[in-house]
């Protein structure tokens, strides 16, 4: 049989694409590697790797034996956790992928109170767009995600942890800006900034824009949440900023701390997008990210955020 040592050297080379590197990667020499690389095709049967001067280039099964090879490794990590998790509750490394607009105004509020209930527990946080991560997430890169929901990707199971409004900034200098609440037919034929595509909140954005009847601008886009804000300061257009982006870069309610734009709520039926843990539908260590999820609720209700609603 294949073992997990030939088979995470594979993984190497396809992420590497170069006999060195992977080598250099898994802390083995070449001549090492490509023996193994190459017990592992005669164990199979099949070609999986061409080597050359420029580097390393997958056959098509190697391809296809690469995918399984990361739901092999990934399974393993997933039981080591889970064993580690069962002496000490969770522990161990977790692979957490978390979108660019909820991680930063999220993670400050849950990570402490986590590293607290669970010192031995190691997060690995990366930011990405949602479809590297949910990629990411199925290939066993990320064991976990914090995503806004729902996430269309078979082979996935979600926890709703909150609904977050997405509230309208505005410059102060606007004529909606003196009221608590902004009505919804005060918003049509309004020019809206949203995010690049790729981002899921942009598509949020565009369909609240043909919902409200204003327009969404195609050749302002943003980068980030702050560069939505910025440029609705400087009178470019109207957005819409989460509530957790606004009590932590613009203030809480009735403290705003940035004076440049106004944060209001859209009534009635005031939008709002729901945000999650997803993972491996077959994760052997599932029920950790059940407790996980039980204790961000609980931290997020404790918050009292104002426009934000904690699943129960």
């Amino acid at each position: 049989m294949p073992t997990l040592r030939q088979l995470t050297y594979l993984v190497a080379i396809a992420e590497t694409g170069h006999m060195g590197r992977a080598a250099e990667r898994a802390g083995v020499t070449q001549p090492t590697l490509s023996a193994q690389i190459a017990e592992l095709e005669r164990k199979l049967g099949v070609k999986l790797a061409e080597r050359g001067r420029s580097g390393a280039m997958l056959t098509d099964i190697g391809r296809d034996t690469v995918k399984r090879a990361r739901d092999i490794l990934s399974a393993v990590e997933d039981l080591k956790d889970h064993a580690a998790g069962a002496q000490t509750g969770l522990a161990g490394t977790m692979r957490l992928g978390v979108l660019p607009t909820i991680g930063p105004y999220l993670l400050p509020h849950i990570l402490p109170a986590l590293h607290s209930r669970y010192p031995d527990l190691r997060l690995y946080v990366r930011e990405d767009f949602p479809g590297p991560l949910e990629a990411g997430l199925l290939e066993g890169r990320f064991d976990l995600l914090i995503a806004s929901l729902p996430v269309d990707m078979g082979g996935l199971e979600t926890a709703p942890l909150f609904r977050e409004e997405m509230q309208l900034a505005l410059p102060h200098d606007h004529i909606a800006a003196s009221a608590e609440e902004v009505p919804r037919a005060l918003l049509r034929g309004e020019d809206f900034l949203g995010l690049e595509s790729g981002h899921r909140y942009h598509t949020q954005v565009r369909d609240l824009c043909e919902e409200l009847g204003a327009r969404l601008l195609p050749d302002y886009e943003g980068t980030s949440l702050d560069t939505l804000r910025q440029m609705t300061a400087m009178g470019a257009g109207l957005t819409f900023l989460p509530a957790l982006y606004v009590h932590s870069e613009i203030g809480p309610k009735g403290k705003r701390q940035r004076a440049e734009v106004a944060a209001r709520s859209i009534t009635p039926r005031a939008p709002s997008r729901t945000v999650g843990l997803v993972w491996r539908r077959q994760a052997a260590n599932r029920q950790d990210y059940e407790t996980l999820t039980q204790l961000i609720r609980k931290r997020m209700k404790s918050l009292k955020i104002d426009g934000v609603n904690v699943a129960s």
